[in-house]
């Protein structure tokens, strides 16, 4: 990755006290020079407590840490002062959370996406990189429809720059391997409590396997490359959710639950509509905005567009992991 990217660039990370927040800012902090990391959120202990931390501490000059919330669109724009790349990880991604508090999801995942997007416009930022869901990608529960309004949001945003040296792109992936919330962890905490029999809702269920680090790579290639509008997706393996508890616990007992509303059996990440606006590239995918802008946007080189009617799932992919693939990345994962 060329250094000029980041090196002596001020950087904020909405949201940036997650899981995908301390990956990237140490990432950064470790691999470039920049000029300042501002974390940006609304936790003052997740703050305290990373800024504890020996990586930050190394970097303290490097780093600021703001106390607010998307929501809160003039302190979203004091924050942004000065800063060159924003890159928004700040949602409320729980499914049943977001089903139950539908005004709360809205006011973060749409109302605070449009915030960002006016703070950025507002104060000379050159870059915006949304992270995204596979659960935007035909939405069955309200996380899932907020985030899609999100991406729609970034995209069109590209429409409202005029002549300002700005650009907006998304990158869309799915649960990363040992994010809060997600399986593996979930797994790991009913075999530390001495669980003899694991629940999988459906035998047929397949996830895409994607960790934390490939995860930040896949940003700042947007940061590198996006012209503004188009959404970023890896090329990353799948594997059944069957096989991740055999890996995790060989020779355990399953017992099938059924699905759970707004769940679905696969990840999707491109959808048969999406395929005539999409091209792939030797490890991702850039779904090319339907929309045209005041700027000209050329297909990057390297690119083949895909054929008509292709679709992206964890379910029809390619690549697959066995148990052992899943057993020797399991080493590698950390839970958070």
């Amino acid at each position: 990755m060329n250094r000029e990217l980041i090196d002596n660039k001020t950087i904020l990370v909405t949201g940036g006290t997650g899981s995908f927040g301390h990956c990237f800012t140490e990432y950064i902090l470790k691999n470039y020079n920049p000029k300042k990391v501002i974390v940006f959120s609304r936790d003052e202990f997740k703050q305290f407590t990373m800024a504890g931390e020996q990586v930050y501490k190394d970097h303290a000059k490097q780093m600021r840490f703001f106390i607010g919330d998307v929501r809160d669109e003039a302190r979203l724009e004091r924050a942004c002062e000065g800063v060159d790349y924003i890159v928004h990880a700040a949602a409320l991604k729980q499914v049943p959370a977001c089903e139950y508090n539908p005004d709360e999801a809205i006011k973060t995942n749409i109302n605070g996406a449009q915030n960002v997007i006016n703070a950025a416009l507002n104060t000379g930022v050159k870059k915006v990189v949304a992270l995204s869901t596979d659960k935007a990608v035909d939405p069955v529960n309200l996380y899932g429809a907020t985030k899609m309004v999100s991406d729609k949001l970034f995209i069109a945003a590209n429409s409202y720059a005029g002549s300002k040296d700005i650009n907006f792109s998304v990158v869309r992936y799915g649960n990363v391997a040992g994010s809060r919330g997600s399986i593996i962890p979930f797994f790991k905490t009913l075999l530390e409590n001495g669980e003899k029999e694991l629940p999988i809702t459906d035998y047929r269920m397949t996830r895409f396997w994607i960790s934390l680090p490939e995860g930040v790579e896949l940003v700042l290639k947007a940061l590198a490359e996006a012209k503004g509008g188009e959404t970023f997706i890896s090329k990353i393996p799948s594997f059944y959710i069957k096989d991740l508890a055999e890996a995790m616990c060989p020779g355990i007992a399953t017992k099938e639950v059924g699905i759970r509303p707004g769940e679905k059996l696969d990840e999707v990440m491109v959808t048969k509509e999406d395929s005539l606006f999409t091209y792939e590239y030797d490890k991702h995918y850039i779904v090319y905005p339907q929309v045209s802008f005041s700027h000209e946007l050329v297909p990057a080189e390297g690119g083949k567009r895909v054929e008509e009617g292709f679709y992206y799932s964890s379910g029809n992919n390619s690549v697959w992991m066995s148990v052992e693939d899943i057993r020797r990345r399991l080493s590698e994962v950390e839970i958070h």
